[in-house]
């Protein structure tokens, strides 16, 4: 297995993961939406969300982490100073798993793990890797034919792009490398070459 690097400030990552054996880690509608509040009260301090989709057995987040300046202003009038200087990236995403599995095994009255271990991550390092990696995260559910159109898969980010309420996604920023609302819609019902995704996703697995 390929040496799994610690996730960097400032960076923008594609993390994935799946349950061991591919066994179903969502099986109510109340284990997906505490898990994305679970996610956004881990994760959000520490990092911005491109893009998100959660399925039945794995999951995708593409997401920046934040500068340390960052988490620090963000994070300042909460937490103590020491705290904040020992804030590691990996471990907060560790952490907000096993926070997941615990409630996770406490419901369905099991023990063990729940999620494969490391879970993945892949640096995303151009422009055009970021807008495929968005609509490949988005379009998961056809991919696996859980869908037929996106709209009607209600666990990811997509929706949040055209939705006028507050959203914990940073779409604008997302939106601007599609140009607008209505370019980002159209690259998304595009029949979608995954291969390069795949690759990549493969090569962490190596």
């Amino acid at each position: 297995m390929s040496k799994i690097e610690p996730l960097q400030y400032g960076k923008v990552y594609h993390i994935y993961n799946r349950g061991v054996n591919k066994m179903n880690i969502f099986h109510t509608e109340k284990n997906y939406e505490y898990f994305l509040k679970l996610y956004f009260e881990r994760i959000g301090p520490i990092a911005d969300t491109y893009s998100w989709v959660l399925m039945k057995n794995h999951f995708h987040f593409m997401v920046r982490i934040k500068t340390l300046k960052e988490i620090f202003d963000k994070l300042a009038t909460t937490m103590e100073v020491g705290k904040l200087q020992k804030l590691n990236p990996s471990r907060q995403f560790a952490n907000f798993f096993i926070a997941y599995s615990r409630a996770y095994n406490i419901q369905e009255k099991r023990k063990g793990g729940l999620m494969e271990k490391p879970f993945c991550r892949k640096h995303v390092d151009s422009l055009q890797y970021f807008k495929d990696l968005v609509i490949y995260i988005h379009r998961n559910p056809v991919h696996h034919g859980i869908a037929t159109n996106l709209k009607d898969y209600p666990w990811s980010s997509y929706h949040n792009y055209f939705s006028i309420n507050p959203s914990p996604i940073s779409k604008n920023e997302v939106l601007s490398w599609f140009d607008s609302t209505i370019t980002f819609k159209q690259c998304h019902r595009k029949p979608q070459d995954i291969t390069n995704i795949e690759q990549y996703m493969l090569e962490e697995a190596d």
